[in-house]
Order: structure tokens, then sequence, then C-alpha cells
């Protein structure tokens, strides 16, 4: 019996989890900082049991990996590098969700040399979105063909039913990381040229494009695509594209928080005690007794009864609410933002990926192949984005398990002995892309 360690049992562990304990011939063991969350996930399962781990504690950790076979990293991706050290000492195959770091890639060898597997970015972005489109690549490829053009969005989202804000968005976790990326420069190739975006004008320009059945949505560019015409072995490539979704009105609403200063995490001295409106006051450069909400929409060039300043004061921006206990306006607004822009029980997410491909056949005709995931959350049950980042992890250490994926070093699911079985798994659990190919004039 294989035994599977489970590092992390946070909010998207538990479908992965428990697709793992429903296979009788593995033997899992989650750990977790807080030994409750663990416990709750294997509860009434002959093969889980849970353990309590600090992942700071090396000689604990260390003992832990040895007794295992393969080791899934859920941890925060700083730690993903140190465990993988040690998955590499004691000869453990690992798999996280994760993008390859640098120093995670510096184990590619060393991991070749001892015939080990760590596979990456096997959630689902990164993940499913390398999967599907490998998949598309590859057949267009095997019949003489090539890709021109590549376009490649995901996005979680409420469910329509459930959009009811007027940010078009809502938390599982912390804003703090979707916040951060609001200051996010992006590069990408268009039409054969590199296009730079600075994080300043990350959501000046966004594209907006239709699903079918669900409407319009925004798209702002992620990090860098440019690597991806290489990853994904796309060298005919004039277009290189990879994005986020987002309702309408997200990026114009962010490009002004982002001007207005909201997301400064520099330490301030006259955060102590004060009210939004005070704050807001502070940062337009007017007296707190005065008509914040004007000044704040002269600041920002806009009607005061624009719908960017309707969000803010949604917000509770302009009211005289004490700001949370920090020392700066990223955390203020953060915790803000968590307070107001929170799934409730029952309620439904929503995830969207979806890939747009102009390719050249043989005959030098094109086709536009579009292949589409809509997922939805289950009421009061699994969230989509904890199934759709956590089930192709579990199944890919399945894979493993049972000698089915043999790859060695350090790897992503771009290939083809880890992605075809990985999406016919997914297939049978509801989580499948709907391709579609028009011929194009």
């Amino acid at each position: 019996m294989k035994k599977i360690l489970v590092l992390g049992a946070g909010l998207v562990s538990r479908p992965g989890v428990n697709y793992l304990l429903e296979q009788k011939d593995l033997s899992i063991t989650v750990a977790s900082r807080t030994v409750s969350k663990a416990e709750k996930l294997v509860k009434g399962h002959e093969n889980g049991r849970a353990k309590a781990v600090d992942v700071e504690n090396d000689e604990a950790l260390a003992a832990l990996i040895k007794e295992h076979d393969i080791v899934i990293s859920l941890l925060p991706w700083i730690h993903h590098v140190k465990v993988a050290g040690m998955c590499l000492e004691y000869g453990k195959n690992m798999v996280t969700t994760s993008y390859v770091s640098a120093g995670m890639k510096k184990l590619d060898q060393p991991v070749r040399k001892k015939g080990l597997l760590f596979l990456n970015e096997i959630g689902v972005d990164p993940g499913i979105d390398h999967m599907s489109a490998m998949k598309i690549i590859h057949a267009v490829a095997a019949e003489g063909g090539k890709v021109l053009h590549f376009f490649s969005y995901c996005g979680g989202l409420p469910a329509p039913e459930n959009n009811d804000n007027p940010f078009g968005y809502k938390f599982s976790w912390s804003p703090r990381g979707v916040i951060l990326a609001s200051r996010n420069s992006a590069r990408f190739l268009r039409d054969g040229k590199i296009v730079e975006i600075e994080g300043k004008n990350l959501f000046l320009d966004p594209i907006v494009e239709e699903i079918e059945g669900l409407g319009k949505f925004e798209v702002y560019p992620n990090r860098d695509s440019v690597p991806y015409q290489e990853m994904y072995g796309l060298k005919d490539a004039l277009t290189v594209i990879r994005g986020t979704y987002r309702n309408l009105g997200w990026c114009a609403t962010l490009k002004k928080i982002v001007d207005l200063g909201l997301v400064d995490e520099t330490p301030q001295t006259n955060l102590k005690d004060v009210t939004f409106n005070k704050m807001m006051a502070n940062l337009v450069g007017c007296p707190a007794d005065q008509h914040v909400k004007e000044a704040t929409a002269r600041k920002l060039g806009m009607a005061v009864d624009s719908e960017i300043i309707g969000r803010l004061e949604w917000l509770g921006l302009f009211s005289d609410e004490p700001v949370a206990a920090f020392d700066n306006r990223l955390d203020i607004l953060s915790q803000r933002l968590q307070e107001k822009l929170f799934f409730k029980e029952g309620e439904k997410d929503m995830l969207i990926l979806r890939h747009r491909f102009i390719v050249e056949n043989k005959d030098k005709t094109r086709d536009l192949i579009t292949s589409t995931l809509i997922d939805f959350g289950i009421p009061y049950g699994d969230s989509s984005m904890a199934r759709t980042v956590s089930l192709p992890l579990a199944i890919a250490t399945r894979l493993i398990a049972e000698g089915r994926i043999t790859m060695k070093g350090v790897q992503t699911p771009v290939h083809p002995e880890i992605y075809e079985p990985v999406l016919r798994e997914l297939e049978t659990l509801n989580i499948k892309m709907v391709e579609k190919r028009i011929p194009q004039k």
C-alpha cells in the first residue's frame, strides 16, 4: 500500500483528499499545523490519519516525509523548496499545484539522478489550463497544422445567481494576494511583437469577451505570457496571451483604487484610530468634515454619481466607521474587502477557463478552435475552485502511485503521459473542456 502525505489542510484541500481516501489501496496522512482541520478531512476513513506538524520544525517534518512514498505540498509556495529538499534527500516523489519557482527548477538534475518526479502546476490555473491547451496543440501539430494565435483566459467568480454586489467579485480567502496582483506588470506576444504593460496601467484597457450563456467579461493580462511560447512549443505563434476574467467594471475600479494609493503597503503614522472618511480625506487632501466623496471624485476626474464612486461608497470608504488596526492602507483595504465581498453559506462560485486558437491547417486553410470549461461550485459543498485545484493534483498523485506516470525530474503537466489520463479522469468527475472548431474565411 502506497503512503501519501498531504501537507496542508486549507480551503482547497477537501475534494482532492476525499478522492485519494476513496482509493482503498492508498494510505493517506493529512498533516496540518491545526490538527483539527486534518482530522475533519480524514474522519470516517480507515485509510486516513491526521497529524499535527509545524513546517518550521525541520526534524518533525523530515520524520513525517521519511515515512511516506509521495508528498503533496498544499502549503504556501514559499515552503515548497524546503519540502522538496527533504523529498530529494529521502527519495520521495512530490506533487504541488504551484508554479515552478527558480529554486524548484534548480533541483531538476538532482531529482532526475535520484529517479524521482517532482510534478508542479497541477491545479487549474496552472494545471488544467496547461493540459487542455497541450492536448489541442499536439493534435494540431499531428495533423500537420500550426498555431498562429493563442489566447488563454481563466477566472474564478461568483455564480451569476450569487453575483449580488457592485464589484462582481467575492473572496474565498484573504483578498491581499488578489489586490497585490493589481500592481503587477504584464508582458505578452501580440501579432509578432512583445508588448509590455507597467503595473500602474494593468487595468487601463481590458479586453471584453463574451461567453455564450453567461454574457460579457473583462480580461486583463497575466504577468508574463512570453515564456509559454517555448513551454507550449508554439514556435509559429504570432500571439500568446494569458489573462484573467473579471466581471465588467472590475478593471476600471481597481485602476482608480490603485491611483488613489489604497494598495500602498508602506507603514503610515496617520492611520491609528481614524475613520474611513478621515483616511480618504488624508488621501485626497481635504478636511474630513467636508465633502470627501466629492473631493475623491474630483481627484479621480469623474462624476460624483459614477459607478466607481458608487462602489467605493458601497465599500464604506466614506463612512465614519473606524478602519481596521493596521499601519498601511493595503491591509486596511484587504480587511474591508474580506468583510464586504464574501461568499455566504450555500452560495456558489464559478470557474471559467477558455482557450482560443487560430490555427493554420496543412492545406493553408484556417480554423478557430475554442476549448471551454465552465464549472460551478456545489451549494453547501465544495467550491469549484477547490475541486478544479485539488482534483487534478489528486488524480496525478494516484497515477504516480500506480506507476502510470513514470517521468522523472521537475515537471509540469504539458506531456501526454500526464495530461491524457488526468483529463480523462476529470471528465468522469464532470470537469470537462468543451471543444469547438469553426472554419475561418
